[in-house]
């Protein structure tokens, strides 16, 4: 299979830089009319694959809302990534895992391997035990064609004081410094990507970060319902926005149920995006 990069960027490029994520929050499932139980999650994830095909390069499924309903839940998130790759869509899994050992080698076989039904494209990880902690799934993905964003530059409020710790020696630039290693081959895009708030401002320059030196694709979560547009992510990433996938959830999923509104919706962020660059 070919490499994760390669894969994105063809997505990129046949259905524009947005990635819409698959969050059944209670308060949507009850906005949509669906109960708050597996059978609701279900109705809601499907529709959304629906209604994404030809309009987001990749979905992102919210772990933690499914496994909320233990092994049912686990059930409609195996039937929604099955759904997405039939129909040609990329997955991203918003698990944030991050362990040591044999340990992150059974998360990285979980969500990257070719034969657990919980295979995705990509998987999102947590670097906070240190960067090598990740090497099990880093490894797997490069193997099986896939891909993993390690969290970089977060923009929830508690995040500075542990990633921006060390000004130009911080937590934040050693992990992406480590992800540039990692992506140094790669003629475009490597299969190392980073989670980089979308509401970050100046962070990388203040703490001495080249975002467009990564070679990373870019996971840029705060776009619509956390208050940033198209262009102000293509001013906050201005040098590095060929990377960038932006990333919309809750600003696409209220206008459902309806797959057509959902479509739509999906179709005119996407060409804020593309019009921003």
């Amino acid at each position: 299979m070919p490499n994760f990069g390669t894969r994105l960027r063809a997505a990129m490029e046949a259905s524009g830089p947005l990635c819409v994520g698959i969050d059944p929050h209670p308060a949507l499932l009850q906005a949509w009319g669906l109960e708050n139980s597996p059978a609701g999650v279900r109705s809601f994830s499907l529709t959304v694959v629906e209604a994404m095909v030809g309009v987001a390069a990749i979905l992102k499924p919210q772990v933690a809302l499914y496994e909320r309903f233990g092994s049912a839940g686990f059930a409609v998130l195996e039937e929604t990534l099955s759904l997405a790759k039939s129909a040609g869509i990329l997955t991203l899994a918003d698990a944030k895992r991050g362990d040591i050992g044999s340990t992150m080698a059974a998360y990285a076989t979980a969500w990257l391997d070719d034969a657990s039904p919980l295979a995705s494209d990509a998987v999102t990880l947590s670097p906070y035990l240190g960067y090598e902690s990740l090497r099990p799934a880093i490894d797997l993905a490069a193997q099986t064609g896939r891909g993993v964003f390690v969290l970089g530059l977060t923009s929830n409020p508690e995040g500075p004081s542990v990633q921006h710790v060390g000004g130009e020696k911080s937590v934040a630039k050693s992990i992406i410094d480590q992800v540039t290693a990692e992506n140094a081959g790669a003629e475009d895009m490597g299969h190392v990507g980073l989670v980089v708030g979308a509401t970050i401002g100046d962070a990388p320059a203040k703490l001495g970060i080249d975002l467009s030196a990564t070679k990373a694709p870019l996971l840029t979560p705060g776009l619509g319902a956390q208050g940033a547009t198209a262009r102000d992510i293509a001013a906050a990433f201005a040098g590095s926005y060929s990377q960038v996938l932006g990333t919309s959830s809750r600003d696409i999923l209220k206008v459902g149920p309806s797959v057509n509104a959902l479509r739509a919706k999906a179709a005119q962020v996407r060409d804020e995006l593309l019009a921003a660059g």
